[in-house]
C-alpha cells in the first residue's frame, strides 16, 4: 500500500495549472481503465466544491476562486469530505495544487484535506510554458485570468515544489507527466500506469 493510505484501491489525485490539458488525459485514461474492466470513477474537485458556493448564489467556478480563503476552505473541506466516503476500484481526483486569490496563492491541497482524502498517489500533469499559453489563448469556454508565459513558468515552479512537499506530507509517491502536443497517447499511458492496480500490472 503506497504512503499512509487507509484505502487498499488506488486512490490518484491528479493536479496541473490551467491549460495543461489535465482533464483531456484523466478523461482518457478513465475511459480506457472502464473499457477494459476496471471500474474507474473520477471526481472533480472544483465541481463538488461548487455545488456546494451554488448554494451562496455563485454561478460558475471563475466567479468561485474570487472568494475569501476562508470561505475557499470551507468549501474545499466539504468537497473533501465527500470524495473521503466514496468507495471505488480506482477513483481519480481532478484538482488543482493551487488557487490565485487576491490575498495570493491559496493551497488546492492544504495538509487536512490531504488527510482527509488519503491518496495512494500524486500525478502532475504538465507541458512546456509556451504550449500551455498557446491552449489559453485558444480556450474560450473559461473567463481566466490574462497571463504571460513568464508567469506560466513560475507556476510551474511552484507546482513542482507543492506537490513534492504533499508527497512528503502523505507518504505517497509522486509523478510529473509531460502532456506535450501531438504526445496526448503518452501522457495518457503514462496515468493508465500509475492508476491500474498493482495486480493488473505486467
Amino acid at each position: 500500500m503506497a504512503g499512509n493510505n487507509i484505502h487498499s484501491n488506488p486512490r490518484v489525485v491528479v493536479v496541473g495549472v490551467p491549460g495543461v490539458g489535465k482533464t483531456t488525459v484523466i478523461t482518457q485514461a478513465a475511459e480506457q481503465l472502464n473499457q477494459s474492466g476496471s471500474k474507474t470513477q473520477v471526481m472533480v474537485f472544483g465541481s463538488l466544491m461548487l455545488d456546494e458556493a451554488k448554494k451562496m448564489g455563485i454561478k460558475d467556478r471563475d466567479e468561485m476562486r474570487k472568494l475569501s480563503v476562508t470561505t475557499q476552505r470551507q468549501l474545499q473541506e466539504m468537497a473533501a469530505k465527500s470524495i473521503s466516503a466514496v468507495r471505488s476500484e480506482i477513483l481519480v481526483i481532478d484538482t488543482h495544487l493551487f488557487i490565485n486569490t487576491s490575498e495570493g496563492r491559496y493551497p488546492g491541497m492544504p495538509q487536512n484535506l490531504l488527510d482527509i482524502m488519503s491518496p495512494t498517489h500524486l500525478v502532475m500533469i504538465s507541458a512546456d510554458p509556451e504550449e500551455i499559453f498557446a491552449r489559453r489563448m485558444q480556450d474560450d469556454t473559461r473567463n481566466r485570468d490574462l497571463i504571460s508565459i513568464d508567469s506560466i513558468k513560475n507556476d510551474l515552479d511552484v507546482a513542482t515544489i507543492m506537490i513534492a512537499a504533499s508527497s512528503v506530507l502523505t507518504g505517497a509517491p509522486f509523478k510529473i507527466i509531460f502532456n506535450h502536443r501531438d504526445r496526448l497517447h503518452d501522457a495518457v499511458t503514462e496515468l493508465i500506469e500509475v492508476m491500474s492496480p498493482k495486480s493488473e500490472r505486467k
